[in-house]
């Protein structure tokens, strides 16, 4: 048993257990394969700038980040002071990002939507909360956040009038909550492998989410193709039927014929791996009195 492994066993939901909890969410997802349009153990996906190994390297870059997030939540009243910290420290840990890239942006997505969460997950009591809680962090305003040129994701959200990455934080991250983490566990539940629960979880977003990686690319045409796409491959049974992975391949094909990546539904992936593996306290009750135990 590891160290990691021992701390989730006591559940205790302490900053450097975040760390390295939304670590290995970046790193399982960046592993999962095959992704269609994205970077994975096979190759590159629809990047000419990003690889497996770039994507392990910048997770392991943000751990110190995810660290610095977590115990200023414990530190900090929620509120606008906390709202403007998380801001200052996640964009240091971009800029350290960015060193280990050489400029690559390969989590910027995943770090505004897991350094939320990470920040939320030690005072909440399950993942809806954690969301809930994060939402309220996202809507506030941060009187420090540098003008600057906006990103790729944020020009399309603005183009095309999409929700984008900050939209879905404010909404309480509905394609982690709502869509995400109950497909992966109703996937784990009917004996599905692990890696088949994940890609069809990633489907499941990709199905229904506007994501802004996809709408700079490849405009409202490749978000068509994206989300019809996985919608057919869950239609015939996803990843893990033979039907499945016949149109799995034939989204694949597709994407990388139209340079199309859905990285905004990737970290939303990782964001219900994190949350996933929180040690949440649970309810139990005892001679009528509600009392907290651990999970896992």
């Amino acid at each position: 048993m590891t160290a990691l492994d021992e701390t989730l066993t006591a559940g205790k939901r302490t900053p450097a257990l975040l760390a390295d909890l939304a670590v290995r969410a970046l790193r399982r997802e960046a592993c999962l394969s095959p992704k269609p349009g994205l970077a994975d153990r096979r190759g590159r996906g629809a990047h000419d700038d990003m690889d497996l190994p770039l994507l392990l390297a910048s997770a392991r870059t943000l751990r110190p980040t995810f660290r610095a997030l977590a115990e200023a939540a414990g530190r900090t009243a929620a509120g606008t002071g906390l709202r403007e910290e998380l801001g200052r420290l996640g964009r240091a840990g971009e800029a350290a990002m960015l060193r280990t890239t050489r400029g690559v942006n390969t989590h910027r997505g995943a770090l505004w939507t897991l350094g939320l969460l990470v920040a939320t997950a030690a005072r909440a009591t399950d993942e809806r909360e954690a969301a809930a809680l994060a939402a309220r962090l996202a809507a506030l305003p941060d009187r420090h956040l540098p003008a600057g040129t906006p990103s790729h994701g944020e020009r399309a959200r603005l183009r095309y009038g999409v929700r984008g990455a900050r939209g879905e934080a404010e909404a309480a991250f509905p394609h982690v909550v709502e869509v995400a983490l109950p497909r992966l566990r109703r996937s784990r539940a009917a004996g599905v492998a692990e890696e088949t629960a994940g890609l069809d979880a990633l489907l499941a977003v990709m199905s229904l989410l506007d994501d802004t990686c996809v709408l700079h690319r490849g405009g409202p045409e490749g978000l068509r193709v994206v989300r019809s796409g996985a919608e057919r491959v869950l239609a015939e049974g996803g990843a893990g039927t033979a039907r499945g992975r016949a149109a799995l391949a034939e989204l694949d094909e597709r994407c990388a014929a139209r340079r199309l990546s859905p990285g905004g539904s990737a970290d939303l992936l990782a964001a219900a791996l994190f949350l996933d593996t929180v040690p949440w306290p649970e309810p139990v009750t005892r001679a009528g009195r509600k009392v907290l135990t651990c999970r896992r």
